[in-house]
């Protein structure tokens, strides 16, 4: 598993982080732990897989823009969940 960090331009909102994230667990619904953050300009997630084009394509159909993209091995935290 990994941590999947993708910059957001334009999320001004808690309406356009909702946006974001529901777009990212519709286009990926095998992830985990999909959270959107307009202060960081992140949506970051937990997936297995290596492609996530489908993620940018949806983030770009709702007028955000794409940046940069990180990612990092997802460890299990206490109680068992993704960080």
């Amino acid at each position: 598993m990994n941590v999947y960090e993708i910059e957001v331009e334009g999320m001004r909102c808690s309406m356009c982080e909702a946006h974001v994230a529901d777009a990212a667990r519709k286009a990926l619904p095998e992830a985990k732990s999909v959270k959107a953050s307009k202060a960081k300009g992140l949506v970051t997630f937990v997936y297995s897989g290596e492609i996530i084009q489908p993620v940018i394509d949806a983030i770009s159909t709702l007028g955000y823009g794409v940046g940069k993209i990180q990612t990092r091995e997802a460890k299990k935290g206490f109680l068992g969940r993704w960080k």
